[in-house]
């Protein structure tokens, strides 16, 4: 009896620890570990032992041969702990991916707010007109629209971790060198935030095409919602750290701490993270397993030919995401460039007042990003078309933005308008988990193509509302009239692209 207690115990062990490891693929076993427990559980003869042993060591063996083919041995008794560890961190290693791109987005929008509230001593210090000062917001564009088409098409070819880690280095130097380029001529400044947007240009094609590669299709959309939270925390920190920065160290302050960073993410983004999950060392084959079975894109290969540029734009599907792209810019461009000189201006608060009350609303709308990537991904798995889910997430990205913004013009205090604005771009990222996973949709093959037009066409739009936003402020003395105009511009677009828009694949 002492021999067959032993037994028993080893041979339980054995299974027990291979079941916790295989439980999520091998849902039989995990049947068979209850009644077998409940066997031993419960009076029974030796004969009763006997048979249960046998059918413990046949399928302890039959197990034991699985692992094998997979490169894992058997795990100790009483040591096998460790084992399961590791299995479970391979298994999830396509979320430190995402983790590492969320913090890249955080560092390319802080980058960008640096400016917008730095805008404000250095137009000071400068003398620069309300009109000059939407010409400096706006050069970073001027770069940034000509690197996205090219940029799109690299990534389509080489991948997202190249063209995405020379991007930041190159952005990451010219955010270093601006104060001092400001400080020598508004030439040399205009210049260097050009080549600033330049570098910077090759980032979202970046981010959309590498996640659509590490992640099955009912994950992308909360996988894009963090990458996409991160981007919003920018504005936070941005806004945030940048007037304690400046007050404490200088205008130079606050570009030499981000381009550091900038740097320091690189040491990490080389070693860690590959164009395709399957040519990376750190990912299980029950990962990419899993992330190769749930894509329908999977087949998708780098060595197909790019349609002609024209041909894109002859499909309403593509159009409805590229003026869904031009909108979601203007009014995003207008909302981070603007807000905090509106603040200052309009509702007589101070720079460090002024940064407070625009950050709070991209911080609510950092979180926004993620919920509504779990909604979307949600909807996918109920059973919902592709194509409903898309409009569902861009009518409320839209509409939600142009209610708000007309209400906007009736804030009368920094309390009411911060919460109304704080709703503005809480719904406005639900448009994230509407074109821009569509750009993958319909063109997968191509995504960074359609995706570099699309935002070359959106950086024009967010040019014009820009420097739009300063010559309305200088010539009607309010910003009631442009927030009026971008309402209705979110209107129009929410309509054609819910009349156009689909989830199938076009191109």
């Amino acid at each position: 009896m002492a021999a067959m207690a032993s037994f028993s115990t080893i041979t339980t062990t054995h299974l027990t620890k291979l079941l916790d490891i295989r439980m999520t693929r091998k849902r039989s076993w995990q049947c068979s570990a209850t009644i077998i427990r409940t066997k031993f559980a419960t009076k029974s003869t030796w004969s009763d032992h006997r048979r249960v042993q046998t059918t413990l060591v046949a399928k302890c063996a039959t197990m034991e041969e699985l692992l094998m083919r997979e490169g894992k041995g058997m795990p100790e008794v009483g040591g096998g702990s460790s084992e399961e560890t590791v299995v479970v961190e391979k298994e999830k290693y396509r979320y430190k991916v995402a983790g590492l791109v969320a913090a890249v987005m955080c560092l390319c929008n802080a980058d960008r707010v640096v400016m917008s509230v730095a805008v404000v001593p250095l137009a000071a210090k400068h003398g620069w007109s309300s009109s000059f000062t939407g010409i400096v917001q706006s050069s970073f564009l001027w770069g940034y629209i000509f690197s996205s088409v090219i940029g799109g098409a690299l990534v389509d070819k080489y991948g997202g971790k190249t063209i995405m880690a020379w991007g930041v280095s190159l952005w990451s130097l010219a955010t270093l060198i601006t104060p001092w380029a400001a400080d020598y001529s508004t030439v040399a400044l205009l210049a260097v935030r050009a080549c600033f947007g330049l570098a910077q240009g090759v980032t979202m094609p970046s981010m959309n095409i590498l996640l659509s590669r590490w992640f099955p299709n009912d994950e992308r959309a909360s996988a894009v919602g963090v990458s996409m939270a991160g981007f919003q925390l920018g504005n936070v920190v941005g806004l945030l750290l940048t007037p304690y920065l400046i007050s404490t160290f200088g205008i130079s302050g606050p570009f030499v701490m981000f381009s550091s960073l900038g740097l320091i993410w690189l040491t990490s983004w080389v070693d860690g993270v590959t164009n395709d999950p399957g040519q990376c060392a750190f990912v299980s084959k029950s990962e990419l397993d899993l992330i190769r079975e749930r894509k329908v894109d999977s087949k998708v290969t780098t060595d197909e030919e790019h349609p002609a540029i024209g041909l894109l734009f002859t499909k309403l599907p593509s159009l409805a995401v590229i003026l869904a792209n031009l909108t979601n810019n203007w009014g995003y461009f207008v909302l981070l460039t603007w807000m905090p000189i509106y603040f200052q201006t309009v509702l007589n608060v101070n720079l460090t007042e002024a940064a407070w009350f625009s950050a709070v609303p991209w911080g609510m709308m950092a979180f926004s990003s993620y919920v509504a990537g779990i909604i979307s991904d949600h909807l996918i798995r109920a059973g919902y078309s592709l194509t409903l889910v898309r409009k569902i997430m861009q009518s409320v990205g839209f509409i939600g933005p142009a209610v708000s913004l007309l209400c906007l013009n009736v804030a009368k205090t920094p309390r009411t308008a911060s919460v109304i604005l704080t709703t503005a771009l809480s719904l406005s990222s639900f448009s994230q988990a509407g074109f821009l996973l569509n750009i993958q949709d319909i063109a997968p093959h191509c995504a960074g193509l359609l995706h570099g037009i699309a935002n070359s066409i959106g950086t024009l739009a967010a040019i014009t509302s820009t420097i739009g936003a300063g010559i309305f402020v200088q010539w009607l003395g309010s910003f009631q009239a442009f927030l009026t105009l971008t309402a209705v511009l979110y209107f129009g677009s929410s309509i054609f692209y819910n009349l156009h828009a689909t989830g199938e694949r076009v191109f």
